[in-house]
């Protein structure tokens, strides 16, 4: 199981659920928590029963427990339906929305495994594809919260969306010769240069501008206090600055650097947005 995947995921679908609950439930994120375990891990597994062939080839993978031999396919099929069907009960005993948050969990493992995973294989839109299931975990949080699929579920899922493009061309960037040596055409433009580059820095810069809308509008689910908004548009030129970085210097280092700076903007966006809602408002 990926923990840093993981724990993406359960900490957005988490968030999601903190800025959709009128009123906290324990229970209802203990569920969400094992959910999204669960959910996330059948997904990998799925993955990597599909990519065992694939792992060997790169450094990385290749000492995952089904290219070494130590599982069987039909074993690791068992335990990824198993952990999922259990992650999916988990998800639609969360009220009040737990039936729609199971479905959105279902969707994220069929588009992630039937979609995304081959596709890696094929062409970089897998991670236009990808996209997708990685931004419906604050989606999912949301929906389970307020059983409502709404205009701010929207905003949230956008954002989670558009910072999927320079994380996953940054991992792609610095994991380049793994994954052309294991057949991955993750890389757009199919080499390192200024195109994947651009590509980020406009994704950011979507990002950075979806991230403040909720101080514009007059929606009482979810506003940002001007203090709120500001630190979000900070945090977001400052993630885009990172992505022009790499552009004009189109080295691994800027890439790296932006891959990690991804890892620290997400979680910080979405606790500012929380202290916004509990604090502020």
């Amino acid at each position: 199981m990926k923990f840093r995947l993981s724990a993406t995921v359960v900490f957005s679908a988490v968030i999601g659920y903190l800025l959709g609950a009128e009123s906290l439930s324990l229970f209802a994120i203990f569920y969400l928590i094992i959910g999204g375990i669960l959910v996330t891990g059948s997904a990998n597994a799925f993955n990597q029963i599909l990519e065992q062939k694939h792992d060997k080839l790169m450094e990385r993978t290749a000492q995952r427990p089904l290219p070494l031999g130590n599982l069987s396919s039909p074993q690791a099929l068992v335990f990824a339906t198993l952990i999922g069907g259990i992650g999916l009960l988990a998800l639609y005993s969360v009220v009040p929305g737990g039936f729609k948050s199971c479905l959105f969990g279902v969707l994220s493992i069929l588009l992630y495994v039937l979609v995304y995973t081959p596709l890696k294989r094929i062409s970089p839109i897998a991670i236009f594809v990808g996209a997708f299931p990685g931004a419906i975990p604050i989606l999912l949080g949301w929906v389970a919260a307020t059983n409502d699929f709404s205009l701010v579920a929207g905003v949230l899922f956008a954002v989670q969306f558009c910072w999927q493009f320079p994380h996953f061309i940054a991992i792609s960037w610095v994991q380049d010769a793994e994954y052309k040596k294991a057949g991955f055409k993750m890389m757009y433009g199919g080499k390192k240069g200024k195109y994947p580059a651009l590509i980020s820095i406009v994704a950011s810069l979507f990002m950075t501008i979806i991230s403040v809308i909720p101080f514009f509008w007059n929606y009482t689910d979810l506003t940002l206090s001007v203090y709120g908004a500001s630190s979000v548009f900070v945090l977001g030129i400052w993630f885009t600055l990172k992505s022009v970085k790499l552009y004009n210097n189109t080295d691994d280092k800027s890439a790296l650097k932006v891959m990690l700076s991804s890892f620290a903007y997400l979680p910080i966006m979405q606790i500012i947005y929380v202290l916004d809602k509990f604090l502020m408002q």
